[in-house]
C-alpha cells in the first residue's frame, strides 16, 4: 500500500444500530492504532464484506448526521450507506473531517456567508480556507488494517477514488449514492457538481434557488 505507514486494529466491538425511520443493522465497530493524523476515525463493518467490499468514506457532519440539518445531504447519505453496505457487505469509514476538513466552527462561519449569497466553495475561500481540506491517508491505513486492498466505492466524489488509488487501494468501481434534495440544499448540491465534478444528475437538482 504505497509508502503509507501501516495502522493496526485497536479494538472491535459489536453495536446494534438503530435509525429514526426504524431501520436497524448490526455493525462491528473497529478503532485503530497508528493513524497518521491522530484522529479517532472509526470503521463500521457491515454484513459479509467478501473479497471486494462496498466501501463508503463518510466525513463527519454533526449538523446533518446528528441534528438532521436540511442544508446538506450528509444525514440521508449516511443512512443510505449503512443499509446498502449491510446488504452487499462492506465497510463504512466514519472520518472525523467535519466541514470537508475545516472544522465545525469554520463550517458554521461558512454557512453564514452562504446566507449572504456565496456558494459553499466561495464561502470557504472568503474565509481563507481550502475548498476541500480532506486527506484520505488515514482511510487508506484503516482499509489496509482491515485487509481491504480492492473495493467498490460508494461515492459521487471523484477525488475520494483518486486519493485512494494514489495511496495504493484498488478502486474497481465508483457506485453513485442517491440524490437527497431539500429546498435548503439544492444550491449546495449543484455547487458540488459544478465545482468539484460530483456525479449528481443536474436535471434532478433543478435551477439554483428553485
Amino acid at each position: 500500500m504505497s509508502d503509507t505507514p501501516a495502522a493496526t486494529p485497536r479494538a472491535r466491538v459489536r453495536v446494534p444500530l438503530r435509525f429514526g425511520d426504524g431501520y436497524a443493522a448490526d455493525a462491528e465497530l473497529v478503532t485503530f492504532h497508528g493513524l497518521t493524523d491522530g484522529q479517532e476515525h472509526l470503521a463500521l463493518v457491515l454484513g459479509d464484506p467478501g473479497p471486494v467490499p462496498l466501501v463508503r468514506l463518510h466525513s463527519e457532519c454533526l449538523t446533518g448526521d446528528v441534528f438532521g440539518s436540511a442544508r446538506c445531504d450528509c444525514g440521508p447519505q449516511l443512512r443510505e450507506a449503512v443499509e446498502r453496505i449491510a446488504v452487499r457487505g462492506g465497510v463504512l469509514l466514519y472520518l472525523r473531517q467535519e466541514g470537508r476538513g475545516i472544522g465545525l466552527y469554520n463550517k458554521l462561519d461558512a454557512y453564514a456567508l452562504q446566507d449572504q449569497g456565496l456558494d459553499t466553495y466561495a464561502a470557504n475561500a472568503a474565509l481563507g480556507l481550502p475548498e476541500d481540506a480532506r486527506d484520505y491517508t488515514a482511510a487508506a491505513q484503516m482499509l489496509g488494517a482491515l485487509g481491504v486492498t480492492e473495493l467498490d466505492l460508494l461515492s459521487n466524489n471523484p477525488d475520494k477514488a483518486a486519493q485512494l488509488r494514489a495511496l495504493g487501494i484498488s478502486v474497481r468501481d465508483r457506485v453513485p449514492t442517491g440524490v437527497f434534495t431539500t429546498p435548503h440544499n439544492v444550491r449546495y448540491l449543484r455547487a458540488k457538481v459544478l465545482q468539484t465534478e460530483h456525479t449528481l444528475p443536474l436535471a434532478e437538482l433543478g435551477e439554483v434557488g428553485a
